[in-house]
């Protein structure tokens, strides 16, 4: 049995866990029940009903935070000539040359996001076996992969806050929305824009329930449930 210590237990009785809150209350609720003394990530947890072995059951998709992630991300930029040059203007604070691709091979991935142009990826493709289980491949379906002249772009969005959505090997999707710092209005924009992305990326194939839980909780709080069917339609228009 897990043991909580007892400022997270005092945190969790606040919380009904047979519950699934509104959105806004069940942010809120979390921003109230964090117990660490850093600034703790707020995250979401979602549960779906997709089998990650069929590949027309993929979720993989870009969302753009507009509250931003309160964080200072770190882009890798896989580009040469025009396009390191273009990349380093923009302000990429890692671009890959011969050096910097032996060091990804030695296992060295000490940044956020990785962007590439696409006579890259062949390249990028050796480097999948220490990229991918990190999340660090470059993907068009993600918005990571396109012409130099789109990189100076890109690189401000990631700096902005767009992040990778993707599902996992257990079905499901973990994603961090901001800091618990953050206002309850700032967490709903960012909150919304993740329901809105996953609303559209529903793969035609899914059958049965598409998600069938959402959780959301700061980092070693308790989780609180929020209302699937609210979440999901979230910003459509009646």
């Amino acid at each position: 049995m897990k043991y909580h210590g007892k400022k997270y237990r005092a945190a969790a009785e606040k919380v009904d866990h047979n519950q699934a809150y509104q959105p806004k209350e069940a942010l809120a609720l979390a921003k109230a029940t964090t117990v660490t003394k850093f600034d703790s990530t707020v995250e979401v947890h979602i549960n779906t009903g997709l089998d990650p072995k069929q590949a027309d059951q993929q979720v993989r998709t870009a969302v753009l935070m507009p509250a931003g992630l309160g964080k200072t991300v770190r882009i890798m930029v896989f580009a040469e000539g025009e396009g390191a040059r273009i990349a380093k203007e923009a302000g990429a604070d890692f671009i890959a040359d011969d050096d910097t691709f032996k060091k990804i091979q030695d296992g060295w991935t000490d940044w956020d996001v990785s962007i590439a142009v696409p006579e890259m990826m062949g390249k990028v493709g050796r480097l999948g076996r220490v990229l991918g289980p990190r999340g660090l491949v470059p993907n068009p379906k993600a918005g990571t992969v396109a012409p130099a002249a789109d990189l100076p772009r890109l690189i401000q969005e990631a700096r902005a806050g767009r992040i990778e959505v993707r599902l996992d090997k257990t079905s499901g999707i973990h994603v961090a929305i901001g800091k618990a710092s953050f206002s309850e209005e700032a967490l709903m924009q960012n909150f919304s824009s993740l329901m809105e992305a996953l609303r559209k990326a529903k793969p035609a194939a899914a059958k049965g329930i598409y998600i069938k839980k959402i959780v959301v909780a700061t980092s070693m709080g308790p989780g609180v449930r929020v209302d699937v069917n609210t979440a999901l339609n979230m910003g459509v228009a009646a």
